[in-house]
């Protein structure tokens, strides 16, 4: 079985394939990796035609090289996911972020912890209207981490967390590149963190082996 991993962030990358070597090794993965959309996407300041074509491509490309699924890494892009999904059903597509909003769904108060601030944009609307979600942007942590420096992103992440969602009941991080950061956001705050890397294997694995 093969899994297409499709990431507009380098620092993705790793966390997700570390999730699958955790949960699922025995699924064959390709990695795609188009770092320029999580820069358009930045610089527009929305989600362009433009971007959402460019995600049909990379949906097509991976299709066509035999993927029998696909696990979309970058969080701030919903409307053209859900674009993949219709072009190419019934091939499995699944949103980075989908399986943990669902593991969230049991806690009434949910934190919202992003490092590239439009995803909170985009995948707030995602979860239940009936849950109150508090957003967190913990600015300069992902700059850090592209610049090398993991102590000081996880650092800024907990940090932000303690600030601003000590009242919440659970923590949600909202990207997979962030999840590097779960143990210290736990520690920081006393609370449950969910992290998307772990949540979307999980949830991959049960529905591609059911």
């Amino acid at each position: 079985m093969r899994v297409a991993l499709i990431h507009a962030l380098r620092e993705s990358v790793t966390p997700i394939n570390a999730a699958f070597d955790a949960h699922w090794p025995e699924a064959s993965r390709m990695n795609v990796l188009d770092d320029s959309l999580s820069a358009d996407r930045a610089r527009d300041g929305q989600l362009s035609d433009a971007l959402i074509e460019r995600f049909l491509v990379l949906g097509r490309y991976v299709r066509d090289a035999g993927a029998d699924a696909i696990l979309f890494t970058c969080s701030a892009f919903g409307p053209a996911i859900d674009a993949v999904a219709a072009d190419l059903r019934p091939l499995p597509v699944h949103k980075p972020n989908t399986a943990m909003i669902a593991a969230a769904g049991d806690f009434g108060r949910v934190g919202l912890l992003a490092s590239f601030a439009p995803t909170l944009e985009s995948m707030v609307r995602e979860f239940n209207s009936a849950q109150t979600v508090v957003t967190c942007h913990c600015g300069g942590a992902l700059e850090a981490l592209q610049a090398g420096n993991g102590d000081e992103h996880d650092r800024i992440a907990a940090e932000a967390a303690i600030t601003t969602l000590s009242e919440c009941d659970v923590i949600a991080l909202a990207q997979f590149s962030l999840a590097r950061a779960a143990k210290k956001v736990a520690q920081a705050t006393g609370k449950p963190v969910l992290t998307t890397p772990e949540c979307a294997v999980l949830s991959l694995r049960a529905e591609m082996l059911k």
